[in-house]
């Protein structure tokens, strides 16, 4: 079997493999070998089908597909020892000629390849790429307090209503005289946070408000006709709502009152584990720390895409067989009609992926399993903080991150996103930094 590489221009090429009859002829005869060990037919015994019925039933089958499997394994072979940086599959050439192998000697297979553009993107200390380092500010530690004493807090009984707090009580629809309509809707157990009327006059009726008081509102001023919030409130149906704009009593039962946790040590065991913070100054240098160690994956994350951008630019606009790849993405997506935008976004995602295939070399990477694992944890890690839970165990967040895994594009997204980080990692030790400190409000605003 004879296979030879033609490269038409930069990024096109030609691979040609000649196949004679003696390259697959022995392939052939052990498949249809194979074959009649379990071929049934018709006035034969399983196994005992002659060999010349076999041939003239399935030889031209087992020819196919013996030629199709050979071809395969030497196409790509062939650009794996020469290592010809291929971009998608080898096409059917045009210049592909009539094959028949019943009849010719020799098959002669061409097939188009788009071959990736050439460029340099290996990282020196001769590159200076941006890195903004976020600062930390006491008022960032003193809202990271606050908030996780606002999720550690606690509801408690009150006798006095306050902004914000939660009444429940007993509502009774009223007559046009005031007084408590026969057979009109009553909700007890009726729960309502003042705080969200859309009218202030019905809001200001609570301010002093005590238990056992009663108090004469309107519902349906209170939100605003809202069909969804007073069918919830008043048990009704929302066709119900629009003959519900009369008054309502009003008695209140319960006031609840949503307390903060105080910083105290069962707020440090809650957030931290028991006995690892004894202090609030241990516990404040503790949340400091936090919040640097996850503003540094922030900055970490900026700095990838500015070091995407630096490379894109350095490299500039490369060539690509425009004409290959239009026929690559079509044969991937036959449904599909692509636009010219989005072609030049494929494109530009392509040229990301090669660079980071070439950065991935430059610093010899290789993602285990194990890495893998670590960047879903990391993640687990980052979500659970949001919600103040800072002292996960450790083999809640395995569990975690490994049902992350079990998901196909997830792990896939893991996968990436774990090659992108340790690109970064070894990026960082590379480049010359830019270093700049900036406040969250800056960075964030870079992101607009």
């Amino acid at each position: 079997m004879n296979v030879k590489f033609e490269k038409v221009d930069a990024v096109n090429g030609l691979i040609t493999v000649e196949m004679e009859k003696a390259d697959y002829a022995a392939n052939v005869e052990k498949a249809l070998k194979d074959l009649k060990k379990k071929a049934q037919m018709p006035g034969f015994r399983p196994g005992q089908v002659p060999m010349g019925l076999l041939k003239k039933r399935f030889g031209a089958e087992c020819t196919a597909e013996q030629i199709n499997k050979m071809l395969g394994e030497k196409l790509y072979g062939y650009i794996r020892e020469e290592k010809l940086n291929v971009l998608g599959e080898p096409l059917p050439s045009e210049k592909q000629g009539p094959v028949d192998f019943e009849t010719m000697d020799v098959l002669t297979f061409v097939f188009d390849v788009a071959l990736a553009p050439e460029f340099d993107a290996k990282l020196s200390d001769k590159d200076t790429i941006d890195f903004y380092n976020i600062a930390v500010t006491d008022e960032m530690v003193d809202s990271q307090v606050q908030g996780l004493c606002s999720r550690a807090g606690h509801q408690e009984k009150v006798e006095e209503y306050q902004s914000h707090d939660m009444v429940k009580g007993i509502l009774a629809q009223l007559d046009e005289s005031g007084s408590v309509l026969e057979g009109g809707v009553q909700v007890e157990g009726a729960v309502m946070l003042p705080d969200y009327f859309k009218n202030d006059d019905e809001k200001k009726k609570f301010e002093g408000a005590k238990v056992n008081d009663v108090l004469i509102l309107n519902p349906s001023k209170a939100y605003d006709g809202n069909e969804t919030e007073l069918s919830s409130l008043l048990k009704v149906e929302k066709e119900q709502v629009k003959d519900l704009t009369c008054d309502f009593s009003f008695q209140i039962e319960d006031i609840s009152r949503y307390v903060p946790a105080e910083v105290n040590q069962e707020l440090f065991d809650q957030v931290f584990g028991e006995g690892k913070i004894t202090s609030e100054e241990e516990f404040r240098a503790a949340i400091r720390k936090n919040l640097e160690e996850e503003y540094k994956n922030d900055s970490n994350y900026k700095f990838g895409l500015d070091m995407r951008t630096y490379l894109e630019g350095r490299i500039g606009e490369l060539t690509y067989p425009e004409a290959m790849l239009k026929r690559i993405m079509k044969m991937n997506n036959p449904e599909k009609e692509f636009t010219d935008e989005e072609y030049t976004q494929s494109v530009k995602e392509l040229t990301w992926h090669l660079i980071k295939e070439q950065l991935s070399d430059q610093f010899e990477l290789k993602v285990e399993q194990a890495d893998v694992l670590e960047t879903a944890k990391m993640i687990a890690r980052m979500q659970f903080a949001q919600y103040g839970m800072q002292n996960v165990p450790e083999d809640a967040l395995t569990n975690y991150a490994n049902s992350m895994l079990q998901d196909k594009r997830q792990a896939e997204g893991l996968v990436t996103r774990t090659v992108e980080n340790k690109i970064v990692e070894k990026a960082l030790a590379t480049v010359k930094l830019n270093t700049k400190e900036v406040s969250m409000e800056e960075f964030n605003a870079m992101f607009k």
